[in-house]
């Protein structure tokens, strides 16, 4: 291993990119690199067959990637759609090669943030939705870490039959 391999790998992460995407109620935190690219909002092609939180597939760059609402997928109601809206296209989150992306209809645009760790903490006692991980305090805000896998998962499983 080279010495700049070296120096590379000891380095410690001190900060984060991440991007605020804004849904019904609340703010999730999600790290930017997990975020292929943010979209304006279109009408998918929906399944009238298909649950509510799968709100059909879209066309992004030559594929079809499904689209799902988090709010309805977490129990929640139908968030109505405007063309503030947008579609963060998210990276396949390991769980199956066959998903190489997922799409996530949001509330509008979202903000970027350079997530320090001294700058955010875990809000004790939080009540989480499903498909949260925990929420956090960053900037004065109060934020939800999203369970990426679990929400991929969960689409999978609907896809298999599951």
């Amino acid at each position: 291993m080279s010495e700049a391999q070296k120096k590379l790998e000891s380095r410690e992460v001190t900060e984060v990119s991440s991007l605020l995407l804004p849904l019904v109620g609340r703010h999730l935190l999600i790290p930017a690199v997990t975020v292929a690219e943010m979209i304006p909002f279109r009408n998918p092609e929906h399944d009238p067959q298909a649950p509510d939180w799968y709100l059909g597939d879209i066309t992004w760059r030559e594929q079809r990637v499904p689209l799902i609402s988090l709010e309805v997928l977490s129990g929640e109601a139908m968030p109505s759609y405007h063309s503030r809206c947008r579609i963060a296209v998210l990276n396949n989150a390991g769980v199956d090669d066959s998903l190489p992306f997922l799409g996530l209809a949001t509330q509008g645009i979202p903000r970027l943030s350079r997530v320090k760790a001294d700058e955010i903490q875990e809000v004790e006692n939080a009540s989480l939705r499903r498909f949260e991980l925990m929420h956090v305090s960053h900037a004065g805000e109060d934020l939800a870490i999203p369970d990426v896998v679990a929400f991929e998962q969960a689409f999978i499983d609907y896809q298999n039959g599951r």
